[in-house]
């Protein structure tokens, strides 16, 4: 089982690394799911994935508090929309138009469904 976990954590990672450049393909949900698989198959991998300097706060925030950080989720909308509307515009088939429209709207579901960690409080003292 630590293999197939193992293997799910490569492409999971590889997809994540494509969704950099691929403005359909989302980076963070594969970048956490294989922050998961490594979890359960490799701790060097899993400790990688921590020490790095883009992705590791991202896994870290979502493993503390299971939940994004005030402010993060209207620019992830606003981002998410201006890559969906420019690939919308460029792509000449209805066909893939209508796929690029159902997986927006996936995704945001499933954005709108992750919480939102209250803002802490800024120390008095």
């Amino acid at each position: 089982m630590r293999l197939i976990y193992l293997w799910l954590g490569i492409l999971a990672l590889l997809l994540g690394v494509l969704g950099v450049v691929l403005p359909v393909l989302p980076t963070t949900p594969f970048i956490l799911l294989a922050a998961a698989c490594f979890a359960r198959s490799s701790e060097a991998f899993h400790r990688h994935l921590l020490a790095h300097r883009i992705a590791g706060p991202i896994v870290r925030e979502w493993e503390q508090h299971r939940s994004m950080p005030p402010g993060v989720k209207p620019w992830a909308f606003a981002l998410m929309g201006l890559s969906f509307g420019v690939s919308l515009l460029l792509v000449p088939s209805a066909w893939h138009r209508a796929m690029l429209l159902v997986i927006a709207i996936v995704l945001a579901v499933f954005l709108w469904r992750v919480p939102v960690r209250p803002a802490t409080p800024p120390n008095t003292e």
